[in-house]
């Protein structure tokens, strides 16, 4: 994650995503057909409003609502030769900031 709030995730969380990071490690590396998600800081919002991005891209946004997620997940679900072995950022448009907004 780029920039402040790069730093801000890094030093807020940035030891208990490890396990997550090897994780992703390991699956990208099976040979499955896979899709990891990579989403913000999650929130409840009532609303489905999202944008991508893809591995290697800078990511954007600090957050995403858990409806968002849900419904990306429904459309990988749903087709599911979309995003076979990609590996998407999933946030709302517009959050960009040096930390989520309810923080």
């Amino acid at each position: 994650m780029p920039g402040k709030f790069g730093e801000w995730n890094q030093a807020t969380i940035g030891e208990d995503l490890k396990p997550y990071r090897r994780a992703a490690d390991f699956i990208e590396g099976s040979g499955l057909d896979d899709t990891i998600l990579r989403p913000a800081w999650l929130t409840d919002e009532d609303e489905v409003h999202y944008e991508i991005t893809a591995k290697g891209q800078p990511f954007k946004g600090t957050v995403v609502s858990r409806k968002s997620v849900a419904d990306l997940i429904t459309r990988i679900v749903t087709r599911p030769d979309r995003y076979v072995g990609e590996s998407l950022g999933v946030n709302k448009p517009g959050s960009d900031g040096d930390k989520p907004s309810f923080m």
